[in-house]
């Protein structure tokens, strides 16, 4: 395993220098943050057993989402939030995704191009659920933007975790798709190109590339859902890719792990700046929020809810999850500590020699 901050130490100035033209605030706002993240440049914190009065320092993480250190709490948390919401039916993900003719475009318009996708992505259900001969009625979705693909190239795309059946809210009725099909792949991808383009009309987008007439939109049948929410929430608060993927680094060279959807391991080598380039790519700009709820399954449609109690004859729990830090514990009694202090400042080490 290879630790990223050590490789922004290495080739942090090569990217900044050699992808200038590319690099925006936020991308350097992350390099700055993921440098110093649990390092000798972290500002401090300082604990304290609450049995022994036993002291010690730790360095503060970052807390950027994008850091493989930081944020496991937050992952670990969305996915017990979403868990709760699980309803005893079947599911679907349906996955939307932009033409690689309209990934600059993404790139350059950020913001308003991912905010499309979730928004179209669900308007496309919405519009399908209403009108469907055996549905009738209201959806309700799990959504995520990914940026990626398995090894880390840019692809910007959006998955919808989706209960099999919808609400019919006249009638108080939930009404279900059998077996293991939803909607038509084909239709659902017409309508979202036609939403698409009248969207960027709208926005006053605009390409010079010669966009595809087909587009794809994958639906498929996944259980439960349970295990289609794990794989979505793994890399929700923790970047990309995890530090135990990263295998080596030698000779200025990068060589890192991704499994691909069949489940064939493999690796791809780069120069350090370029992994540190494609890393980047998917930083996500500043406040943007890449999961959200729609239809029933939002937090804030508490009639809906009750209603899905109602029918299904359960109980919904609170969607705060309950799920805590795991404490730090005393090196000398085991006891539990306390935090009494944060933010201090690091001792290098030509201080502690000083201080000796």
């Amino acid at each position: 395993m290879t630790l990223l901050s050590p490789l922004i130490f290495a080739f942090g100035e090569e990217v900044r220098e050699k992808y200038k033209d590319w690099l925006l605030p936020g991308h350097q706002r992350a390099l700055s943050a993921l440098k110093a993240c649990r390092t000798e440049e972290s500002p401090l914190f300082l604990v304290q057993c609450q049995g022994c009065s036993a002291q010690e320092t730790f360095p503060h993480s970052c807390g950027h989402r994008s850091c493989p250190h930081c944020q496991h709490n937050e992952g670990q948390r969305w996915l017990g939030r979403q868990r709760k919401k699980l309803l005893p039916v079947n599911y679907f993900m349906v996955t939307f995704t932009l033409p690689a003719q309209l990934r600059p475009l993404a790139w350059h318009h950020q913001r308003i191009v991912y905010d499309l996708l979730l928004k179209l992505g669900w308007q496309t259900l919405q519009t399908f659920g209403l009108n469907d001969s055996k549905l009738k009625g209201k959806l309700g979705a799990h959504a995520v933007l990914h940026s990626n693909t398995r090894s880390l190239d840019y692809h910007p795309h959006v998955h919808f975790i989706v209960p099999a059946g919808a609400l019919d809210l006249k009638h108080r009725l939930w009404r279900k798709k059998k077996g293991k099909y939803l909607f038509r792949q084909e239709d659902l991808a017409t309508v979202f190109r036609a939403k698409w383009f009248q969207a960027m009309k709208e926005q006053r987008l605009k390409v010079k590339a010669t966009v595809p007439k087909d587009w794809i939109v994958d639906c498929t049948y996944v259980g439960r859902g349970d295990k289609a929410l794990t794989y979505l929430g793994k890399y929700l608060y923790r970047g990309v890719l995890q530090e135990k993927d990263i295998l080596s680094c030698e000779k200025g060279q990068v060589t890192f792990r991704y499994t691909e959807n069949t489940g064939e391991v493999k690796t791809r080598t780069l120069p350090g700046a370029k992994f540190l380039w494609l890393l980047l790519q998917h930083v996500l700009p500043k406040g943007f929020r890449r999961t959200r709820d729609y239809g029933f399954l939002h937090s804030n449609c508490k009639k809906l809810i009750k209603l899905l109690q109602y029918l299904f004859r359960l109980s919904i729990r609170s969607l705060q999850s309950d799920r805590k830090k795991p404490p730090i514990l005393c090196k000398a009694c085991g006891g539990i500590m306390a935090i009494v202090a944060t933010r201090m400042k690091p001792i290098s080490k030509t201080q502690m020699v000083k201080g000796l």
